[in-house]
């Protein structure tokens, strides 16, 4: 049974360009002071920025990022979520992990790859979706430009939170805007989504924006552009009366991908 609420830490931060150590360092001072929460969004790839040189920046798995975020996890019995550059099996992947406070791991590499940022010259795309539990809640995590393809992270009445760690810039930030309310609407679902702000080694602005709707499409967190940590509270009982007062889900396509 899933308990009544969630609560949520959005870290939104200016990621040091291709600087994992230092990323770390600055992640271990922001978190320092971190409020009580049962999961930390952290954007994606959060170690080095959205790098094109795995070769030089991707850790094996598992490597320093990772268990930095299983040490913290347990330390701060708080599940901690991102996205950072992976080598694994002799390729590269664009991969999301989730430290669970007991020690374990999930993981979710991302499908759909930038191709207008060359991204699917250099890493290998994910071919299937996971769905974690935290504290009974069923999740799933999207990447970045995963968020433009709905039918990839469609709700088929199996999950309660949809989140999407990126590295989203400011010349489209109102797409992002408008999706997260989108897929929050149409899946019936909370959506968090964070982001990064600042500017990366190749010249891209980063506004952040990050916010958490809700599947009424309400902000419960409404975009923000500073660093910094911002927590939601999310509640069981409002989703399910939603759900139940408008039963969309049972009326939708039963394509597969």
């Amino acid at each position: 049974m899933a308990s009544p609420t969630l609560t949520l830490g959005l870290v939104q931060v200016d990621i040091i360009w291709e600087n994992p150590e230092e990323n770390i360092r600055r992640m271990e001072q922001l978190l320092k002071d971190a409020s009580p929460a049962d999961v930390l969004l952290l954007p994606e790839m959060w170690t080095t920025g959205f790098t094109m040189q795995p070769e030089r920046f991707a850790e094996t798995h598992p490597g320093p990022a990772l268990m930095w975020m299983q040490s913290t996890a347990q330390q701060k019995n708080i599940a901690i979520t991102g996205s950072m550059a992976v080598s694994d099996d002799n390729r590269f992947v664009n991969r999301w992990y989730c430290a669970f406070p007991n020690g374990q791991i999930a993981h979710y590499d991302k499908k759909h790859l930038f191709s207008y940022g060359d991204e699917n010259n250099h890493y290998t795309p994910g071919d299937s979706t996971i769905i974690i539990e935290i504290n009974g809640w069923r999740i799933m995590p999207l990447i970045c430009y995963d968020l433009r393809f709905p039918a990839w992270g469609r709700n088929r009445d199996n999950y309660d939170l949809l989140i999407i760690a990126a590295n989203w810039p400011t010349p489209r930030i109102h797409h992002w805007d408008a999706l997260i309310k989108a897929r929050a609407i149409e899946n019936q679902s909370y959506v968090a989504a964070v982001n990064r702000i600042g500017t990366d080694g190749t010249g891209l602005q980063y506004t952040g924006h990050s916010q958490v709707i809700d599947m009424n499409g309400q902000a419960l967190c409404a975009p923000y552009t500073t660093e910094g940590i911002q927590y939601v509270t999310l509640d069981m009982e409002s989703l399910t009366t939603f759900r139940q007062k408008f039963p969309f889900l049972k009326d939708m396509d039963t394509f597969s991908l």
